[in-house]
C-alpha cells in the first residue's frame, strides 16, 4: 500500500498569491483613473447611483477584457467568425478568470425561440420521447418544430462508375402550415374596405388603392363583379372573387393585364416586406388589418401530426412543453419509478435504464428552474415573451448544476423583477456559486442582496461626469458608516402615508382570464396611485397590460429595452433633436437637414460617426477620434451657424439641466424643446448630455429616458410596469416625487412593483397571488398599504411589514 509523504514547505505557495483581481488606471466611458483590488472566491456587490459607473468597471472593463483574451485563444481563422472586442481603456488589469456574464439583456425574440429551446431542455425532451415514446416516430430531430420534413431524390454518380438514383429522406417535427411558428397570419376583411360602399362609391381603405388609377380600371374591367354595388349586397362568388380570387389574365382597354385578391395582393405587396422598412402610413394599415390567429392544424404546438401522437405515460412532447415547469419536474419524476416509463420502440423490457441519465439530468434542469423561482413558466413560452428578470434567471438555470469552479460570474441586477420573497432565494443562489470556489460580482440596488456581500465598491458620488470614482471599498458595515450616498441610505424605509387620496371613479375590469388570470373581477381606483403587488408569476403583468383596456387615455410603459446603435443618443430618441434642427434653422436661414449628423451636415470623413474604426481582420479593431471633425460628427461649415452663441456640436454636448436654461430664455428661447427637457430632469436625468450614445447608458437611465419619452404622450391612465428597474435608493425618492406630481396634476398612476418603498407609498394595493403560474392569477388583497402590513395575511403584507416595522 502506497504510503503519501507531504513534502510540501510550511510557507504559502506561490500559486496561492493570486487571490486578487486588480484594476489600475480604468477610464471606460466616465470612469476617472479607477482602481481596486476586488477579492477572488467572494461575493462582490457594485453599488452607487444610476449612471455612477457600475457597468463601465464590471462589464465594460473587468468581463469584456476577460472575454477578448479568451477569444484570443481561438485561431485567427475561428476569431474572423468572433465579435471582435476592443481592449478597455486601462491601465493594468490582473488576476483574471474566465468570466461568464449572466446580464439583463432580453433573450432572442425569434418566434422559434422558446423557454425549451433557449435552456436545451427541449432537446432532451426530443430524445426521451425519440427513445420510449410510443408508437415510435424517428430519430430526435422528428420532435423539432424547426426542422421540416424532407424528401428528395436523384442520380448519383460516384467516380467514374455508373450513375444510380438515390433518395434522400429526413423526418422533421416542424407543422407544414405553420413552419414551427405556432400561430398564421390572417386578414382582417373589415380593414381593407367598408362595406356599406361600393367600389365606384370609395370602398377600399386600403393604401395605394384608388379608383382613378390602374386598380379602377383593373376593377371596372375584370367583369368579375359589379364596381356600382354596395359589397354587403356581393354574392358568395363576387365575394370571393373580390378577396381571394388566385391571379388571372384579363384584357382591359386592349391592354393584358392581371387581376388578384385583395388578399393575395397585399400580402405580395405589402407582407412580404420587413415592417421597419415601410412607409408610416403603410405600416400602420398593416398593424391594423393583419391579425395573428392560432394555426388550426397544429393547434398552437408548432408540432407535425406524426410528431404530437407519439406519447409517453400518456403524454404528447407538445402536452409536456405545456405544462408548468413545477408540475412537469413532477411528471419527469414519476418516470423514474417502476413502471413509470414504458417500453422501448425497440421492443426492449429495460426502456428505464437507457434513458435514466438523461431522465437525471432532465430532472436536474427542470428543479433548477423550480428553485431560481421559475417553476411557474412552460417550456413553449415564447422566449422574446420574458421580462429582463426572467430572461436573466432562466440563463442562470445552465450554470446551476456547473462542475466548473474558480471562474468569475458577472450579473447585472439579478433581483430584477423579484419579489422579496424570491430574492431571498436568489441570494441563496449566489451564495452557492461564491461557496463552490467561484469569484462572484454582481452590481446590484437591492439592500438585501448588498447586505449578504463579502465586499462592497461603491461608485460615484454622483453620476454621469459626476461619477466615475470609487467612493468606498470594503465590508457592508463599513459602508454604513462611510457616510457615501449609498451607505447613508442603505437602511432606508418608508412608512405608509398617514392619509391616502379619495378616488376620482373606477377602472371596472370583469372576468380577466389572460394568462393564468383566473377570471378576475377588480375594481382599479382612478386619480390614485394604485400599486399592483404579487410574487414574480402571480398576474400582475397580465391583469395591467392585457385587461385594462388599452384605449387613447391609456399610456402604458413596458420594460421593452431601449435599443440603438452609436447614432443614436437622448436628443434623438426622445425627440429633441427636431425643434431644436428648425431653431438653428430659422435662425440662420438653412435647411433644418443641415443640423443632423445623420443627413446632409455629417462630416464626409466619419459620415457622422465622431469615430473611424480600421479593421485589422482577425486582430482587434482600431478606434480613433475622426481628425477632420475632432469627434464633434459635423462638418466645418455647419459649426459656423450658431444659435444663442452656440453651435450644434456645443448643444449637443451639454447637460440637459444646462440645456433646460439655455432653451428657457434668451435668443435661443424654445419651447418645444423645453417641455422635453423638463421630462428628463424629472425623472432625474439632468447629469445626461444630449448626444450620448445610447450605446453607452446604463440600464436605469434607458429605463428612465423610456419613461420621459412615454410621459409626453396625452393620456388620463399611466400604466408603468416596474420603473424603478436599475435605480438606486436616492432615485427611487424621485421616481416617487415624479408619480405624486402625476397623480396631483389629475391623472390616474398604476404601477407594476416589488420595490417596497413604492409599495409603501401607494393609495392602494391590488395584490395578487398566492403564488405563480397557477397558483396564482386570484386577487388576494385590496386596500391600503398600512392594511396590507397589519393584516399580513400575503406574502407581500409579511414583507411590507417587517419593511415598514424598522421605521421608528
Amino acid at each position: 500500500m502506497a504510503t503519501r509523504t507531504d513534502t510540501q514547505p510550511h510557507g504559502r505557495h506561490p500559486a496561492d498569491s493570486h487571490d486578487l483581481i486588480r484594476v489600475r488606471g480604468a477610464r471606460e466611458n466616465n470612469l476617472s483613473e479607477v482602481s481596486v483590488d476586488i477579492p477572488k472566491r467572494r461575493l462582490t456587490v457594485f453599488t452607487g447611483v444610476s449612471g455612477s459607473g457600475k457597468s463601465s468597471l464590471v462589464f465594460d472593463t473587468i468581463a469584456a477584457e476577460s472575454q477578448r483574451m479568451i477569444n484570443e485563444t481561438y485561431s485567427a481563422f475561428v476569431q474572423g467568425f468572433m465579435p471582435h472586442l476592443a481592449r478597455p481603456d486601462v491601465d493594468v488589469l490582473d488576476g483574471l478568470t474566465t468570466a461568464i456574464i449572466v446580464d439583463q439583456e432580453r433573450m432572442g425574440a425569434d418566434v422559434r425561440s422558446t423557454v425549451g429551446t433557449a435552456t436545451d431542455v427541449h432537446a432532451m425532451l426530443r430524445v426521451l420521447f425519440s427513445r420510449i415514446g410510443d408508437p415510435y416516430i424517428g430519430p430526435p430531430g422528428a420532435f423539432s418544430f424547426n426542422t421540416a420534413s424532407v424528401q428528395a431524390s436523384g442520380m448519383i454518380k460516384r467516380g467514374e462508375g455508373k450513375a444510380e438514383k438515390a433518395t434522400f429522406s429526413r423526418t422533421g417535427g416542424m407543422c407544414p402550415r405553420c413552419e414551427g411558428r405556432g400561430s398564421v397570419t390572417d386578414v382582417d376583411v373589415s380593414a381593407l374596405y367598408d362595406d356599406s360602399k361600393s367600389l365606384n362609391g370609395g370602398a377600399l381603405t386600403i393604401p395605394g388603392y384608388s379608383m382613378d388609377g390602374w386598380y379602377g380600371r383593373i376593377f371596372r374591367g375584370c367583369g368579375f363583379l359589379d364596381p356600382d354595388k354596395p359589397i354587403r349586397e356581393y354574392t358568395e362568388r363576387e365575394l370571393h372573387d373580390l378577396l381571394h380570387k388566385e391571379p388571372t389574365k384579363i384584357r382591359v382597354e386592349g391592354t393584358n393585364l392581371t387581376y388578384a385578391g385583395l388578399i393575395p395582393t397585399i400580402r405580395k405587396s405589402m407582407l412580404a416586406k420587413d415592417r421597419e422598412a415601410m412607409q408610416p402610413h403603410i405600416r400602420a394599415f398593416v398593424d391594423r388589418a393583419v391579425v395573428f390567429i392560432t394555426c388550426p392544424e397544429c393547434g398552437g404546438t408548432r408540432l407535425s401530426e406524426a410528431a404530437r401522437s407519439a406519447r409517453i405515460a400518456g403524454l404528447s412532447i407538445a402536452d409536456a412543453c405545456a405544462m408548468q415547469v413545477s408540475d412537469l419536474a413532477e411528471w419527469v419524476r414519476g418516470l423514474e419509478e417502476p413502471g413509470g416509463a414504458t417500453r422501448a420502440h425497440d421492443g426492449s423490457s429495460n426502456a428505464r435504464e437507457t434513458v435514466a441519465p438523461l431522465l437525471t439530468t432532465l430532472r436536474q434542469a427542470l428543479d433548477s428552474f423550480v428553485e431560481i423561482g421559475l417553476g411557474y413558466l412552460s417550456l413553449d413560452r415564447p422566449s422574446g415573451t420574458l421580462s429582463g428578470g426572467e430572461a436573466q434567471r432562466t440563463k442562470m438555470v445552465r450554470h446551476l448544476g456547473s462542475s466548473l469552479t474558480d471562474v468569475t460570474y458577472v450579473f447585472d441586477e439579478p433581483s430584477i423583477g423579484l419579489h422579496p420573497h424570491d430574492v431571498r432565494r436568489m441570494n441563496d443562489l449566489l451564495l452557492r456559486l461564491r461557496d463552490k470556489g467561484n469569484t462572484v460580482l454582481v452590481v446590484e440596488h437591492d439592500p438585501e442582496t448588498i447586505t449578504t456581500a463579502d465586499h462592497v465598491v461603491d461608485l460615484g458620488p454622483g453620476a454621469g461626469a459626476a461619477g466615475g470614482t470609487v467612493c468606498f471599498e470594503g465590508s457592508v458595515e463599513g459602508l454604513r458608516s462611510s457616510g457615501t450616498v449609498t451607505g447613508r441610505h442603505l437602511d432606508d424605509r418608508s412608512a405608509p402615508k398617514e392619509t391616502v387620496r379619495a378616488p376620482a371613479g373606477m377602472l371596472k375590469i370583469r372576468g380577466a382570464d389572460a394568462h393564468n388570470l383566473q377570471n378576475l373581477d377588480v375594481d382599479i381606483p382612478l386619480g390614485v396611485l394604485c400599486v399592483v403587488t404579487g410574487v414574480a408569476g402571480s398576474g400582475k403583468s397580465s391583469l395591467v397590460h392585457d385587461s385594462v383596456p388599452g384605449d387613447a387615455g391609456v399610456v402604458s410603459i413596458d420594460q421593452g429595452a431601449i435599443r440603438g446603435s452609436r447614432r443614436s443618443n437622448p436628443a434623438t430618441y426622445t425627440g429633441l433633436l427636431d425643434p431644436i434642427r428648425k431653431a438653428f434653422a430659422k435662425a440662420n436661414g438653412v435647411k433644418p437637414a443641415l443640423f443632423s449628423a445623420n443627413s446632409e451636415g455629417a462630416c464626409p470623413n466619419c459620415n457622422g460617426t465622431g469615430v473611424i474604426h480600421t479593421d485589422l481582420a482577425m486582430m482587434s479593431g482600431v478606434t480613433s477620434t475622426c481628425e477632420e471633425c475632432e469627434g464633434n460628427r459635423f462638418q466645418a461649415e455647419v459649426l459656423d451657424h450658431h444659435l444663442g452663441g452656440r453651435d450644434i456640436s456645443e448643444v449637443l454636448a451639454m447637460p440637459v439641466s444646462e440645456a433646460r436654461e439655455f432653451f428657457g430664455s434668451g435668443e435661443a428661447r424654445t419651447p418645444a424643446a423645453r417641455r422635453i427637457l423638463d421630462r428628463l430632469a424629472d425623472v432625474g436625468l439632468g447629469y445626461l448630455s444630449l448626444g450620448q450614445p445610447l450605446t453607452t447608458l446604463s440600464g436605469g437611465e434607458r429605463q428612465r429616458l423610456k419613461l420621459a419619452t412615454r410621459m409626453g404622450e396625452k393620456g388620463g391612465i399611466y400604466v408603468l410596469d416596474e420603473p424603478t428597474t436599475g435605480l438606486h435608493l436616492t432615485d427611487v425618492e424621485q421616481l416617487l416625487g415624479l408619480l405624486d406630481r402625476l397623480v396631483d396634476s389629475g391623472k390616474s398612476v398604476i404601477v407594476v412593483e416589488h420595490h417596497q418603498a413604492v409599495v409603501a407609498h401607494a393609495d392602494w394595493i391590488v395584490d395578487l397571488g398566492p403564488g405563480a403560474g397557477h397558483d396564482g392569477g386570484r386577487i388576494v388583497f385590496e386596500g391600503t398599504p398600512a392594511d396590507l402590513a397589519a393584516a399580513r395575511t400575503t406574502r407581500t403584507g409579511e414583507h411590507l411589514a417587517a419593511y415598514v416595522g424598522a421605521t421608528g
